[in-house]
């Protein structure tokens, strides 16, 4: 969460997106960068040059992230840093509830700035942050940035780079139905969250990657991502009968598929040539 743009910024060593937060709330100016040491998280300093607050001493609810969460436990991380209009005598102290629940308490936001983080905290759907005045306060509250996070476990999961070129192909396509919420694999296993517009195979073994992936006739509008090159165990491709479009990706990097099938779509432009080097490819 940032107040304005959707963007990268330079020096963020995570490389994070930081998308603005979209309601009305009052926008301030701030200069300040939180010294937090052994946080190793910190953001990059642009995400502090704007804060919300509120009108006098009104508590600020912020109902963030947009989406509803799966759910989950999260690690929650909220930065701070007071503006450089604040009198030396302000105090600017800091009750922190989300979803009604106390999260932090007497959270002092010196002019220097702060930071404050927790790990594990469930969360479930939609989420709402208060931040209201302390009693020994006399400054609105104010917040310049904050994170939402869960880790996935590897372990009898599925392969990170494999989670994220499915939820890039995701995005790159128009799915009538669509409830994946959780991991692709394991989701389908123990029935929680099932994806079901779309059947993914995964291997045995406790990093589990996808094998086959099959989306026939199932009615699937926008293009082919890039990412699915990613998906590197693939050795099944079905994606016939829908209304693909765009040219079809560099797939050289799928070393072991056995099997493409993109007939009755609307692509366009020549097939590659880069196919010819998949020396398992049997079936097209």
């Amino acid at each position: 969460m940032n107040i304005f743009w959707t963007t990268r910024c330079p020096g963020d060593q995570f490389d994070r997106w930081w998308e603005p937060y979209e309601e009305n709330v009052s926008v301030v100016a701030s200069n300040k960068t939180p010294p937090v040491f052994g946080f190793w998280n910190i953001p990059p300093s642009k995400v502090f040059e704007r804060a919300l607050s509120s009108v006098q001493l009104e508590p600020l609810e912020l109902r963030w992230p947009s989406l509803s969460l799966p759910n989950s436990t999260y690690y929650i991380d909220m930065y701070f840093a007071d503006n450089s209009d604040s009198m030396p005598s302000s105090s600017r102290v800091l009750e922190i509830h989300i979803n009604d629940v106390r999260y932090y308490g007497n959270f002092n936001v010196t002019l220097e700035g702060a930071a404050v983080f927790a790990t594990r905290w469930p969360l479930s759907g939609p989420t709402k942050i208060t931040l209201s005045t302390a009693a020994n306060s006399n400054i609105s509250p104010l917040i310049n940035a904050g994170e939402i996070f869960y880790v996935l476990l590897l372990g009898g999961r599925t392969h990170t780079r494999d989670v994220r070129a499915l939820e890039e192909m995701k995005n790159c396509l128009r799915i009538l139905t669509f409830d994946w919420n959780g991991d692709p694999i394991t989701s389908l296993e123990y029935d929680q969250n099932p994806m079901s517009w779309i059947e993914v195979t995964g291997s045995e073994g406790e990093r589990v990657r996808v094998i086959a992936l099959n989306l026939t006739s199932m009615d699937l509008g926008g293009s082919l991502s890039p990412s699915i090159a990613n998906l590197t165990a693939l050795s099944g491709i079905w994606l016939g009968n829908n209304s693909l479009s765009g040219v079809i990706p560099d797939l050289s990097s799928l070393k072991l598929l056995e099997i493409l099938h993109l007939e009755d779509n609307q692509l366009s432009g020549d097939i590659p040539s880069s196919l010819g080097d998949i020396g398992s490819l049997r079936e097209l």
